[in-house]
């Protein structure tokens, strides 16, 4: 770009100016927030470049009047190059499924991923239940965590079938000493997550899992975890004592199986 293009970039406008913004290098737009004929739709077009320096960016942040516009807001929360303390102040004003939509973003920063879905759980008390729904069908792990512990049965539902659900949320869910009970029985009924070893060790500890449920995971569940379960303090004295059962039931088998093969029978001796 040569020297007049580039004292264009402050002066020129219309067609020219697009022209201009198209063959500019990144290193170079710096300038063109100066150009009085710069609005928030040629910024907006602008800002859709990847390759834009974080001090561009920094410095649109600073033109305050930019931001009254929505659309400007957004592209730079979404910018990878957008300085973190900027991005942070922007993430407030972003609407909902916006700040889902950035939390599922490839190269977001895991402290801004963090903050955009703690803004969404925040807000979920507010929101109705058709948003509930939505967003526990196509929201991040975390988020639909939260969602399932929720209680109401459509948004339980659709957490459990949402794909991008994971083991660690469910768990962390489970561990809620007032997890209403119907989610419980959700997850203990749900085939995909009812044979993860471990959350069928953490329905054993929720008071509100059904006893016939608990009844049905103990023959897959090892002597070992049993053991554990069955110390003093760890579950209600009536339930250690299926678990106490299980344990015998097993150690007996071990013995018999042990008997009935041939070397480990008693060799006679010659009197």
């Amino acid at each position: 770009m040569t020297l007049q293009d580039h004292e264009n970039l402050r002066t020129a406008s219309g067609e020219a100016l697009i022209r201009l913004i198209q063959e500019a290098a990144p290193t170079e737009l710096l300038v063109i927030l100066d150009n009085p004929a710069i609005d928030e739709k040629i910024l907006a077009f602008i800002l859709q470049r990847n390759d834009l320096p974080s001090e561009f960016l920094e410095a649109v942040v600073q033109r305050r009047r930019f931001l009254k516009n929505y659309a400007v807001k957004k592209l730079l929360a979404f910018h990878p190059h957008t300085p973190r303390t900027d991005g942070l102040r922007l993430l407030r004003d972003l609407y909902l499924m916006d700040l889902v939509q950035f939390s599922i973003s490839p190269g977001v920063q895991p402290d801004l991923k963090r903050k955009a879905e703690d803004q969404v759980i925040n807000k979920m008390p507010q929101l109705p239940l058709g948003q509930k729904i939505t967003l526990a069908r196509r929201s991040p792990a975390r988020i639909a965590g939260a969602l399932l512990a929720d209680g109401q049965p459509d948004v339980v539902k659709a957490a459990l079938s949402n794909p991008n659900l994971t083991e660690a949320q469910i768990l962390r869910a489970l561990a809620k000493e007032k997890l209403p009970p119907r989610v419980v029985h959700a997850i203990s009924q749900h085939p995909k997550w009812n044979c993860v070893y471990n959350i069928r060790l953490a329905l054993l500890r929720q008071p509100s899992t059904a006893l016939t449920t608990i009844l049905a995971f103990l023959p897959e569940l090892t002597v070992s975890d049993l053991r554990e379960l069955v110390v003093p303090g760890v579950l209600p004295d009536n339930l250690r004592q299926y678990l106490q059962a299980e344990i015998n039931l097993r150690l007996q088998k071990s013995k018999d199986t042990a008997d009935r093969t041939p070397g480990n029978r008693d060799v006679p001796t010659d009197e």
